[in-house]
Formats: C-alpha cells, sequence, structure tokens
C-alpha cells in the first residue's frame, strides 16, 4: 500500500484542506472510495478498514474537513461540506490513478458528508455507505419532537473544542467522554451560558437560536433532496443508535423518491442489536448471541461486496429482492425482508388503563377500548428531572447506551407505568412506533415521553426504544404554539423503531413521563425561551394523561403474525 500524506487540496475559496491518499500500487488506475472526516484523518483506528478497500484493489482518500486538524479555514458543522466535498471530487476525478468512479464511505458525521454531496447528484458518484447518520439534521439530530438532544453538547465538548483551543495555540487536550466538564455542561442552566461553547463553538448557538425547522436546517435535510439522489445508498445503523428512525426514513425515502431507477430499485438498509459506538451485538448486560456483532456477518465485506457491484461492474452478492436485513431482537436471529416496513405489518393499538395510579403494580397495557376511567396526573419538576438510563443515546461513557434496566426510573412517583399480562405466545413487534396520548397541563408547555420496554420473568425492564414531543411542537415543527392551560389535546408521539419478538411469558410495558435527561434538555414549562432562562424561571407543571372512552390513549404496534 502506498500512501501520500497531507497533499493540501485547494477549495473553491482558496482554503487548502489536508487530504491522504491510499494507493494499492502506482503502475494501475482504480475505483475511488472517500472520507471525509472532523476526527483526524491520521486516527489508527480507522486504519483497519482503509487497508481492506486498498486490498480489495480500491483507492482511497481520505480528508480532514474545513477547519479541522490539518485544514485550514473555520469549522462550521456540515456548512461547507456539500461544496466542500464535491471539490474534492473534482480533483480526484483529474488524477492519473483514478478510474472515474466514485464511492463514499463512513459513519455519524462521515454519513452526514457522504448525503449532502449525493443529493446533488454528482455524475460520477456510483455507490455510498452512510452509516449511523442523519436524514434531516434538525428533527432527526439536533431535536427530536422539539426537544433538543443533547448529544451534540457532549460530541461539541469532547470532541470539538479540543481541537479548536489546539490550533488556537491554548491547551486543547481531547476531553475523555466520562470527564467532569462534559457532565456539568450538560447540567448547565441557561443551557446557553457555557462559557467554553460561547467561546469556540458559536454554532452550537445557532442551533438553539434556531429552534424551528426553518431554512437555516433545510440545507442540511437529505429527506427534501432524495429525488436529486442518483447513486444508491447502502444504509447501516443498530436498534441502539439515535439515527434509528433517520436510517429507515432514508431507505424508504430513497426507495420511493430516488433520482434514479438504481437508486429507487436497489438502495438497501441494515439494522443490527448495536449503539452508535458498539457493534458487538453485547451492549451492558444484554448478550444478542455469537451471530449478532459485526464481526459475525462480515460487515465489512457486504461493504466491499456492494462497492465491488456498482463501482467494478461485478456480480451482486445481494438478493435485490430482499433489500432489507434487520436484527430481531429476542429470538436473536437476522431476517431477510422484502423492503420497510415489512409488508405484513398489522398496526394494533394497545390501550392504556389505571384506576388513576398508573404504576407497577396499578397500570394495564392491552387491545381492549378504556371506557370509563380516572385519569392519572403527576407533577413533573424540571430541576429533578427522570435520568436518562440507556437507550438510543450517544452520551458520556458506553455504558449509557444501548439496552438497560429501567426499573430503577419506573419506580418514580412522575413515571406512569402499563403493561400487559404475562404474554401467552411469542409477538413480533418490528416497524415505526408510535403512541397517541391525550394529555393536558397547567402550563403553557411541557414535555410528554414515552418508553416502551420488554419484560422478561424475572421483572428486567429492558429498554427497546423511546421517544418525546415537546408541545409546543405538537402542530408543526416549523412554528411553534403553546398550549391552553387545562385544555385536554390529543397528540402523537414518535417511539423511533423497533425489531423485537417479546417471549412467551415475558410483559409488554410502556412508561409516560415529560422528561428523559440529559438524552433531551429539560422543558422549564414557562413556554419562554428555555435555553436562555434562569433556574428560577424553571417552574414543576401538574401534568395529565387521560385513558377512557373518549380519549383512548394507546401505543400502536407493529405487529408481525407468525406465518
Amino acid at each position: 500500500m502506498l500512501k501520500k500524506s497531507n497533499l493540501m487540496i485547494p477549495m473553491k475559496d482558496g482554503i487548502r484542506l489536508a487530504t491522504d491518499v491510499y494507493l494499492p500500487s502506482v503502475d494501475s488506475i482504480f475505483p475511488v472510495l472517500i472520507k471525509r472526516t472532523p476526527y483526524n484523518k491520521d486516527r489508527e483506528k480507522d486504519l483497519y478498514e482503509i487497508e481492506a478497500y486498498v486490498n480489495a484493489d480500491y483507492a482511497v482518500v481520505t480528508q480532514d474537513v474545513r477547519g479541522r486538524y490539518h485544514s485550514e479555514g473555520i469549522f462550521e458543522p456540515y456548512v461547507h461540506e456539500e461544496e466542500d466535498g464535491l471539490a474534492l471530487y473534482e480533483w480526484i476525478l483529474k488524477q492519473p490513478w483514478c478510474n472515474g468512479h466514485l464511492g463514499t464511505f463512513g459513519g455519524s458525521y462521515h454519513g452526514g458528508t457522504q448525503w449532502l454531496c449525493a443529493m446533488r447528484g454528482p455524475e460520477h458518484l456510483d455507490a455510498t455507505v452512510p452509516v449511523i447518520t442523519f436524514d434531516d439534521l434538525f428533527d432527526g439530530s439536533a431535536y427530536q419532537g422539539g426537544a433538543k438532544v443533547l448529544h451534540d453538547l457532549r460530541w461539541t465538548v469532547a470532541d470539538i473544542i479540543p481541537d479548536i483551543m489546539r490550533r488556537a495555540e491554548e491547551a486543547g487536550e481531547r476531553v475523555d467522554v466520562e470527564a467532569p466538564e462534559v457532565y456539568h455542561c450538560l447540567d448547565r442552566i441557561p443551557l446557553a451560558s457555557d462559557p467554553a461553547v460561547k467561546k469556540y463553538a458559536r454554532y452550537y448557538l445557532d442551533w438553539m437560536n434556531h429552534s424551528v425547522f426553518d431554512d437555516y436546517w433545510k440545507q442540511f435535510s437529505p429527506k427534501l433532496h432524495y429525488s436529486e439522489v442518483q447513486a444508491p445508498a447502502l444504509n447501516i445503523s443498530g436498534w441502539y443508535d439515535i439515527f434509528v428512525p433517520s436510517t429507515l426514513r432514508n431507505y424508504r425515502g430513497m426507495r420511493d423518491h430516488g433520482g434514479s431507477e438504481n437508486a429507487r430499485k436497489y438502495t438497501r438498509v441494515i439494522m443490527g442489536p448495536w449503539t452508535h459506538m458498539n457493534f458487538s451485538g453485547k451492549l451492558n448486560e444484554f448478550d444478542f448471541g455469537p451471530e449478532a456483532g459485526d464481526e459475525a456477518i462480515n460487515l465489512l465485506q457486504i461493504k466491499i461486496d456492494w462497492y465491488d457491484h456498482w463501482l467494478k461492474g461485478k456480480p451482486m452478492s445481494f438478493d435485490p429482492e430482499k433489500p432489507v436485513r434487520i436484527f430481531v431482537m429476542g429470538i436473536n436471529e437476522w431476517h431477510d425482508e422484502p423492503d420497510w416496513p415489512l409488508p405484513d405489518t398489522q398496526y394494533i393499538p394497545y390501550y392504556f388503563h389505571s384506576s388513576g395510579n398508573a404504576s407497577l403494580e396499578n397500570g394495564l397495557l392491552n387491545t381492549e377500548k378504556p371506557s370509563e376511567e380516572k385519569e392519572d396526573v403527576y407533577i413533573f419538576d424540571p430541576l429533578n428531572p427522570v435520568p436518562t438510563i440507556g437507550g438510543q443515546v450517544i452520551l458520556p461513557g458506553d455504558g449509557a447506551m444501548g439496552p438497560r434496566d429501567q426499573r430503577a426510573a419506573e419506580k418514580r412517583d412522575d413515571v406512569l407505568v402499563f403493561e400487559t399480562e404475562a404474554l401467552n405466545e411469542n409477538l413480533n413487534v418490528i416497524g415505526f412506533l408510535k403512541a397517541k396520548l391525550y394529555v393536558s397541563s397547567d402550563c403553557t408547555d411541557t414535555d410528554f415521553t414515552v418508553k416502551l420496554t420488554d419484560v422478561d420473568e424475572n421483572g428486567v425492564s429492558k429498554l427497546l426504544s423511546d421517544g418525546i414531543l415537546r408541545m409546543r411542537y405538537r402542530n408543526s415543527m416549523e412554528a411553534t404554539e403553546l398550549m391552553e392551560p387545562g385544555k385536554i389535546y390529543g397528540i402523537e408521539v414518535d417511539v423511533a423503531a423497533t425489531a423485537n419478538t417479546f417471549l412467551k411469558g415475558h410483559r409488554i410495558r410502556v412508561s409516560v413521563s415529560s422528561s428523559n435527561f440529559p438524552r433531551f434538555n429539560r422543558n422549564s414549562n414557562s413556554g419562554g425561551l428555555i435555553f436562555s432562562e434562569e433556574k428560577e424561571q424553571y417552574r414543576k407543571a401538574e401534568n395529565v394523561l387521560y385513558h377512557d372512552a373518549e380519549h383512548p390513549s394507546c401505543i400502536i404496534l407493529p405487529v408481525i403474525r407468525e406465518k
């Protein structure tokens, strides 16, 4: 393998970006695989994948994005990625070692750089592999259900600011994700007052100031541009990644609206029992079996085979009639399916019942519509929020991600709990999840959260998926509307997606509350500008969940019957 390091490639405005080129040899031409990164192109842990591609006779080009590590300029997340990425493509196509065929790879931010270029339909881009990434930077990464997702604040403090400080010749060693300053920045009130963010990462203030889906966010929204994407995409994520809904929506959007026949017909998706950072299939205390990990299914070879077909013209190694590969938890099996959502899905409402005190002992969940039942009332104190315990998160420490036992949270007075009787047979729940709630509050704004868990015979309540809705966004993500205190509202809460078989003897459990912190920022309940409010402006909310004949609150489960 031959390497050319730190080539300084000029962009349209003259800023030069540091670029490495890896070649199998000097005497031939090759298809080229590209990754653009804010995380340092010289990271040793990335070399294994690069070497695999070079050994498969690909040239590989990696580049530090603008303002990061060896590249010139100022880092503004995603702002320059489309223009700079396309400029890199143009440069590569002029090189004597390039045969005119391009592919892209990488996850998270790298996946975003792929989409932002692909949605402009560059002629020579033949295939992409976006891993664990967004379909819309607003309601898919920075926000969810209108609540601010705080993983990007952790990212800013732990990953981005240290390099900005280093470039400014200040002390800037990379911060460990479990360092006290990471936790402190997430807990700060007002959230916008962090001095390091204000000095070194003013883009994050922009993200807070643009708290609706406006033109600022639309420029970073692949979902608005599927019809311009020519290259088929191999989408990859895990059931415990923050980008579960985004990955599945990218698959669906490309199959329906892709800009070429190949994009519509051959885009694929793979979903494993993985988090944003752990593809081993062993998450916390839960082991999904010997076939669950990326190495067990040879995910790297799957990627190489994908490129081999689209960039080299080799036969397809995958069944085009089964473009969806999902790992079904519970039974711990890989399934190849014809589409997503699965064609035989039945959407079955499971209704909430209680005598007005839904708890581990009182709340019931079943398919019978409620009649006359007393509503559930609880007090939400944003200064004592329900703690995040695992889930589809990117928070300090890998132990914070993935399936975790939720019983500690479910015992709280501000958490309503509803569960089925022990199941008489296995129940397959595979698809997007949605809760329909009827709620009120004595405040003009508040949040409602929903969690779905699988409870085994020992009582362990394993988290599967969760969601949130900030009430001011109940009608639109493009404009806010406060509540009328005491008025009952019917709302829908997206609870992401899962693929899980609830085994015979297990129970389905749903918990409803108003916080999940620090996965999401806390709602002050004041109806004001939450990011700039002082602690004294935070107030408690008396929130109400209704479940009666007129207000049949439920979660809608995507059920696949045994054939």
